[in-house]
């Protein structure tokens, strides 16, 4: 099958939907990339069109999947397999953002289309709890590396993990607010026009951020991102809250610990030149501390109930 450029992509694109929505076997289409990311498209932008074709159902058009020209690229697949394209647990799991903003330009079963890419434009709960639980295990175990290698004199090898960290740290900031993190073209652009909720994660304060750690993954700005954005959620395990005690410390020379009795159970004041910093309360159970809990604003203290 040959498709024949008209004399812009607009022309080439208006040209194949027709074509394709005359083929009973094309149950729909699906435009993605640029074109759908509003501001994004320069004079090189083409169209990428997905074209989901019926189950069971020959086509021609399914040999153009992969199409590729200067004015469309094409994705064409069966709907069985569209229903769990880019989906967690795929080998296509990176495709997942290509839907996050898709359009549907044709939909031949009564809203299905729509309803499929409704289910890939963001995270479900369960899925977001997931994600959370395993890209931050990730981020904090490549941290840790990357500090323990500036640490011992390998510099090299702690830029490399610093810069591994990054991935990491996007997928738990996105998934943290059940939202797909978008490939890096269009951060900036995710950022700007559906901020995060907090002025740390803004474009002008992240991406700074960002850069300097993958040009030289300096350890004062690691543990800078790593302070800001392990405290969205409870640290759970020590693989987690001991990296965070230490980056801590590291950020506040200086500061003496005392244990004290807190709300009735053991606790640690961590002070500076005689001032409150922080408290720390720890539940105990076998002699061995089994939850640590942390106010880092001690004039927000108030005694409170066990339950």
């Amino acid at each position: 099958m040959h498709i024949t450029l008209g004399d812009t992509p607009d022309d080439t694109l208006a040209a194949f939907t027709a074509r394709a929505a005359a083929d009973p076997g094309v149950a729909g289409l699906v435009l993605s990339g640029s074109r759908v990311h509003e501001g994004m498209p320069t004079v090189h932008s083409d169209y990428d069109l997905h074209v989901i074709l019926r189950d069971r159902h020959a086509s021609p058009i399914a040999e153009l999947d992969w199409f590729r020209s200067a004015h469309l690229d094409l994705v064409v697949i069966p709907l069985a397999e569209f229903r769990t394209r880019g989906m967690p647990g795929r080998p296509d799991s990176f495709a997942r953002y290509s839907y996050v903003h898709a359009e549907v330009l044709l939909d031949r079963l009564d809203g299905t289309i729509a309803r499929i890419l409704d289910e890939k434009r963001t995270l479900g709960a369960g899925e977001a709890r997931a994600a959370v639980d395993g890209w931050l295990d990730a981020y904090v175990n490549q941290t840790y590396r990357s500090l323990k290698s500036y640490r011992d004199g390998r510099p090299a090898m702690g830029h490399l993990d610093a810069a591994e960290s990054v991935p990491y740290a996007l997928e738990v900031l996105f998934a943290l607010h059940r939202r797909v993190r978008p490939y890096n073209k269009y951060l900036q652009w995710e950022l700007e026009r559906s901020p995060l909720g907090d002025r740390r994660w803004d474009a002008d304060r992240l991406l700074p951020v960002l850069r300097r750690l993958l040009a030289d993954g300096d350890p004062h700005t690691q543990r800078t991102l790593f302070m800001a954005g392990a405290v969205l959620r409870p640290l759970e395990g020590g693989a987690r809250i001991a990296p965070y005690m230490v980056a801590t410390a590291d950020k506040a020379p200086g500061l003496e610990l005392l244990e004290r009795s807190v709300n009735g159970v053991p606790g640690l004041v961590a002070q500076r030149a005689g001032v409150v910093m922080t408290v720390a309360s720890f539940d105990v159970s076998d002699g061995r501390v089994t939850r640590v809990w942390v106010v880092r604003n001690p004039e927000k203290l108030r005694p409170w109930a066990w339950s």
